[in-house]
């Protein structure tokens, strides 16, 4: 059989099997939910045994630490999974939701509801997290989907989907709710991105080359999650020992995510009281600096270029320049930032409001974490991804994100 075929046979038995999902009641979807995350549980050893073949491969291969942290799955990994699967269970159920509602001029009664959006296709890097999460949101939203991870993961996807296929069988719903993408070719990835017709919205999940490809050659349409240069600027009028926790905490917590700290901004008037602390504890931290000629004097800070502030390192690296003021903070971010996080650390609440306002980013942080840029820590449940564009949603995407809406319109005999 073709990839082509394949992939379209996929695609079909996930278009008939939405039908009978947005149909369902929530109690049969969390139902459903429950039973996924009691599956990953009873699967444990199957997942981790091929997920230890998946990390085995890309170490072997040379794969980057960041890129093999991403990858791979301990214990505690995957019961926060399971954990997001009955998160997202306990969450309302969006489809069905009245958006606005009322009866015109005529007595003809309109509503607009929330829809699922039909058969969603997933493609994503290297995170198996993603397959649960992905599934999950899907499901509870009313949404059949597609998953297409990659083929580096290729092994912990297979156990994790054959994992919740069966658990979604159990609870009465048609297995091909859940499905991986057949192949692991590229040209699979090419037939999910043409099956216009049959997939409903596309969400890329992975590097800046993987999304461009997904946007610029899909006939699908897509929802843009966007790489993370998430930016913290440290005010005149910081807390420096906020400013000192904030910036360790958004660099070093994870890097391999996409709302870690990537570049640190300082203003001028403390950069001599700041810097010689954080400067060390960043590196104490294993961090490597890449700095501005006000950061050259000390040792083991790397001369920065404009490439340094444009890159989303993922691993322990930052860049860093001392501004004169907010407005060449600002000035700074809009040249730079991938519009996904900004932090601003300040006691002036006129300066917080100013970056707030000039900063267009899908979260602008006001003396926190960027780290907080997350479905889980926005009470979202487990998230489907972050979008960076402007429709139709923007910042991390929980299940109301998820649907779309169409309008009911009852009569009793109207005509025009």
């Amino acid at each position: 059989m073709s990839t082509a075929t394949s992939v379209a046979g996929a695609a079909e038995g996930a278009r008939q099997a939405s039908r009978g999902l947005a149909l369902a009641t929530r109690a049969q979807k969390d139902r459903a939910l429950r039973a996924m995350a009691d599956a990953l549980g009873t699967a444990e050893d199957r997942i981790l045994a091929a997920n230890a073949e998946d990390v085995s491969r890309a170490e072997a291969g040379g794969t980057p630490a960041n890129v093999v942290d991403r990858l791979r799955l301990t214990p505690q990994r995957l019961a926060a999974m399971a954990e997001g699967l009955r998160d997202v269970a306990g969450l309302p159920d969006p489809v069905g939701e009245v958006l606005r509602g009322s009866t015109l001029a005529n007595g003809l009664e309109l509503r607009q509801v929330r829809v699922p959006f039909g058969v969603v296709g997933m493609i994503y890097e290297a995170r198996p997290n993603v397959t649960a999460d992905a599934a999950g949101i899907c499901l509870k939203s009313g949404n059949a989907v597609l998953l297409r991870g990659s083929s580096s993961a290729r092994s912990s996807n297979a156990a994790i989907v054959a994992a919740l296929r069966t658990a979604v069988e159990s609870a009465g719903l048609d297995a091909d709710v859940v499905q991986l993408v057949p192949g692991d070719s590229r040209e699979s990835v090419k037939e999910l991105m043409r099956a216009r017709g049959l997939v409903d919205v596309l969400i890329p999940r992975g590097g800046a080359g993987l999304i461009r490809s997904v946007v610029e050659e899909s006939t699908v349409p897509v929802i843009e999650t966007g790489v993370g240069n998430c930016h913290v600027y440290v005010d005149r009028a910081a807390d420096l020992d906020k400013a000192l926790a904030i910036v360790l905490n958004a660099k070093t917590h994870r890097t391999s995510v996409c709302n870690a700290a990537e570049s640190l901004l300082v203003h001028a008037d403390v950069a001599g009281a700041l810097l010689p602390r954080l400067v060390p504890a960043l590196q104490d931290a294993g961090v490597t600096i890449h700095g501005d000629p006000h950061l050259a004097g000390y040792d083991g800070v790397v001369a920065a270029t404009d490439e340094d502030y444009a890159t989303e390192y993922l691993s322990l690296d930052i860049s860093a320049r001392v501004v004169d003021d907010l407005d060449q903070a600002i000035e700074h971010i809009h040249r730079f930032s991938s519009h996904h996080t900004d932090a601003i650390v300040t006691e002036d609440q006129g300066a917080a409001r100013r970056f707030v306002a000039a900063v267009d980013s899908a979260a602008v942080l006001v003396n926190a974490s960027t780290r907080f840029t997350d479905g889980a820590e926005f009470g979202f449940g487990a998230e489907i991804g972050i979008s960076t564009q402007k429709l139709h949603a923007r910042g991390p995407m929980g299940l109301p994100e998820m649907t779309t809406s169409k309008y009911v319109v009852t009569g009793d005999g109207h005509v025009r």
